[in-house]
């Protein structure tokens, strides 16, 4: 179907196999149009590798996504807003580049594994009264 679309030069098929974190570093935009989405653990993989996300403002998300900043978060079905916001990122490589490079330093400073995990210690450790 790619040939026939004349899409095949511009497409990658990886198989099954390919862990998330190598299929997503190939990407140069995240879409995530979720309805429902608990925290955004998706969109975090993707801005780790430096790929901004484009999202509903549902869930999780805009804790995770920072709306103009990291990615844009737009209303639960709004599919022409999400396709402009992406053709938007698509055609602009420094914004795309700048919006990547600010997600990864998101994902970095608030939700890195040592952080995370320290921050899960502590609740145990309250819970459990010690």
């Amino acid at each position: 179907m790619a040939r026939r679309l004349g899409l095949a030069e511009r497409t990658r098929f990886l198989g099954t196999q390919q862990a998330i974190e190598e299929v997503v570093g190939l990407a140069d935009v995240f879409l995530l149009p979720s309805e429902l989405e608990s925290f955004g653990l998706s969109a975090l993989e993707a801005m780790a590798r430096g790929v901004p996300v484009v999202g509903s403002d549902a869930g999780g998300l805009p804790e995770v996504v920072r709306h103009g900043e990291s990615g844009f978060l737009l209303p639960v079905g709004d599919v022409e807003g999400m396709a402009a916001r992406t053709i938007e990122i698509l055609r602009d490589d420094e914004r795309r580049r700048e919006m990547g490079g600010a997600a990864r330093h998101r994902v970095q400073s608030l939700f890195d594994a040592d952080r995370v995990v320290g921050q899960y210690e502590a609740v145990y450790a309250r819970v459990l009264g010690r």
